[in-house]
């Protein structure tokens, strides 16, 4: 039989990893929690989507044009 001082420090060693491992497991789960806190901090105060403003739909305008020509370019018509 072997002796008692090897299985305490079996024991010992065990119960520090299984430790640390609930320690790391631990943290895991609290950072898992605090992003999906800051997910739903993020939905809350997204504002309402609105309609563009009439400078926002001009720009949006000449850059579908802008691409439209370069398609243009690209693809070898003249315009």
């Amino acid at each position: 039989m072997q002796d008692p001082i090897f299985w305490l420090a079996i024991s010992g060693a065990s119960l520090i990893g299984v430790a640390i491992l609930a320690l790391t497991a631990l943290s895991g789960w609290r950072g898992w929690l605090e992003l999906e806190r800051m997910k739903l901090d993020g939905m809350r105060h997204e504002p309402a989507a609105s309609s563009p403003s009439p400078a926002a739909r001009i720009e949006l305008a000449d850059l579908k044009e802008r691409v439209r020509k370069l398609e243009a370019i690209a693809a070898g018509v003249d315009l």
